[in-house]
C-alpha cells in the first residue's frame, strides 16, 4: 500500500507520516530530505544558487541514499551522515531555488519512484507525492494549516534542536515558501483525489487518528 501525504511546511506532514507509518508498519520515505541535502552540498561546495544549470549538475553528481524505516528516514549523501545537518535553518532559508528548479524535480522525483518500486508500500511525504511521483497511490492526503501556527511548530522545533532563530524569519521562510508550493498540489484538490486536512487546531494524534480512520475507510469500501 502506498499513502501519500503532501501540504506546506509545517503542516503536520512530517510527524504524521512518520507515525502512520508507524502504525501501518511500512517504510516512511521523506522526499523534502533529498531537497534539502542538494541544497546542504550546494552551501558547502559554494556552488551559486542563482546558477540553475550548475545546480542541475549538481544534484545529478550527488549520490543520495535514503535508509526508511517506519519511524525514521537516515539520509546519507555522498556516503556522509546528514540527517541532522539539512534540518538547520540555514539550509531551510535557501532550500526554494532547489525545489523550484523544475530539471532538480525531475532528477529526485526519479530516484523517488525507483525507492517506491523497492520498497513496495510505504508512507511518503512533500509536495507533489500525489501528484507526480505516486499518481497510482492507494490513499492521498492533502494536510495544511494557517502559515501563523506552521511556522510556530517550525519554530519550536528549531528551538528544541539547539539553533538560534526568530519566529519572525521562520515565518517569511514559511510564506516564501507558500508561493512557490500552493502549485504543486492545486491539481489535487481540484480533482478531490486527496482528503484535505487543515491541522491548525488539531494535536499530533488527532491528525494521526484522522488520516488511519480515513485510509480503513477506504480500503473497506473497495474490498466490498
Amino acid at each position: 500500500m502506498i499513502v501519500t501525504i503532501d501540504g506546506p511546511a509545517g503542516s503536520g506532514k512530517s510527524t504524521a507520516a512518520r507515525k502512520l507509518a508507524a502504525l501501518l508498519g511500512i517504510p516512511y520515505l521523506d522526499t523534502g530530505a533529498m531537497y534539502r541535502a542538494i541544497t546542504l552540498k550546494a552551501l558547502d561546495t559554494g556552488v551559486s544558487l542563482d546558477d540553475p544549470d550548475a545546480l542541475v549538475a549538481l544534484a545529478k553528481a550527488t549520490d543520495i541514499q535514503l535508509d526508511c524505516g517506519p519511524t525514521y528516514v537516515r539520509v546519507m549523501m555522498d556516503g556522509r551522515d546528514v540527517s541532522e545537518a539539512i534540518r538547520s535553518m540555514r539550509v531551510s532559508q535557501h532550500t526554494n531555488p532547489i525545489a523550484r528548479n523544475p530539471r532538480i524535480r525531475e532528477v529526485l522525483v526519479r530516484k523517488q519512484a525507483e525507492i517506491g518500486r523497492r520498497l513496495g508500500s510505504l508512507v511518503t511525504e512533500g509536495r507533489d507525492q500525489g501528484s507526480v511521483v505516486f499518481p497510482n497511490a492507494d490513499v492521498k492526503f492533502l494536510l495544511d494549516a494557517a502559515d501563523t501556527k506552521r511556522a510556530e511548530r517550525r519554530y519550536v522545533e528549531i528551538q528544541a534542536d539547539g539553533e538560534d532563530v526568530n519566529y519572525e524569519d521562520v515565518l517569511a521562510n514559511i510564506r516564501a515558501r507558500d508561493a512557490n508550493d500552493q502549485k504543486q498540489w492545486a491539481g489535487l484538490l481540484e480533482s478531490k483525489q486527496a482528503v484535505h486536512i487543515d491541522t491548525t487546531h488539531m494535536t499530533i494524534a488527532q491528525v494521526v487518528e484522522h488520516l488511519q480512520a480515513e485510509i480503513e475507510r477506504q480500503m473497506a469500501g473497495r474490498s466490498r
